[in-house]
């Protein structure tokens, strides 16, 4: 039986799988393909961006970066971006991570630059191994251990790659700015997230305004949104510890086991132990 799954649209919070922690897609287009439409966006998840052929640019954090051929974008969580890519052949590798990964490697040595969005062009030697551990982990299963270390190691070769200078934009400023605060709060501590009245007390805006502005970006209600961070945040654990369902629930602030696993029934189709049942056959 296969693990159910949500595919989202591209603006939503969470976008992986339940239970995973990176999605990979090798994207191939050839000459006929037509320049892609501008569609500022943003995910959950942080983003890198291992091309072959491009021409393009990108616009991220008031900063417009050209793209070549060979280059690597890294674009990290909720930070609004747009690609705007000319037609013609292009390809590259689309690398999804969980936010949370990528934060403990931006806590660690050399880990400094991906707390930024950057575009970077790796020279000649570090061109072939950052390519080989792209095709290994374009082999490597979605949801594979070895999946996510090859990501890591990924994720350091091209944090030490030049960095191609942007240009200012005039752009306005991300739209997700004010909203931070709550975000980085409720993913540093799930298990007591703050109140909506105590998320807009953190990023200094009044309750009704926090509320219209947290829905007009993100789609739904702030309740809405820790439930739905903390459920796929369970659906990790259930796959990769062997802590019961009850225990995961209090760990993540659930009010009791039961409604933990009404919640997730109600969300997935499936119980939190059918779930763990499915995805470690």
């Amino acid at each position: 039986m296969p693990v159910p799954h949500l595919d989202r649209p591209i603006c939503e919070p969470v976008q992986l799988r339940p239970g995973a922690r990176l999605r990979v897609r090798r994207i191939v287009e050839g000459g006929s393909a037509a320049p892609s439409a501008p569609f500022p966006h943003y995910h959950d998840v942080s983003e890198l961006v291992l091309f072959g052929r491009v021409r393009g640019q990108l616009v991220a954090d008031g900063m417009r970066y050209a793209l070549t051929d060979g280059c690597v974008v890294f674009v990290p969580s909720l930070r609004q971006h747009d690609f705007a890519l000319e037609g013609g052949p292009r390809d590259w590798t689309l690398v999804q991570i969980d936010a949370g990964t990528v934060a403990a490697l931006a806590d660690a040595p050399a880990g400094e630059p991906l707390r930024g969005v950057f575009c970077a062009r790796p020279e000649a030697a570090l061109t072939d191994r950052i390519a080989m551990l792209g095709d290994w982990l374009v082999e490597a299963a979605d949801n594979d251990a070895l999946a996510a270390s090859l990501a890591t190691l990924l994720l350091q070769a091209v944090a030490s790659a030049p960095r191609i200078e942007g240009r200012r934009e005039d752009a306005q400023s991300d739209a997700l700015q004010r909203l931070r605060p709550a975000l980085e709060r409720l993913r540093h501590d799930p298990a007591h997230a703050p109140s909506a009245d105590e998320a807009a007390a953190l990023c200094a805006l009044s309750p009704a305004y926090f509320s219209r502005r947290f829905h007009l970006q993100l789609g739904m209600a702030w309740s809405e949104y820790v439930r739905t961070h903390r459920l796929h945040l369970a659906s990790q654990m259930l796959l990769e510890s062997d802590r019961s369902a009850a225990s995961i629930a209090i760990a993540l602030g659930f009010s009791t086991p039961s409604h933990f696993g009404e919640l997730f029934q109600r969300r997935f189709g499936i119980s939190p132990n059918a779930y763990r049942r499915a995805g470690t056959r």
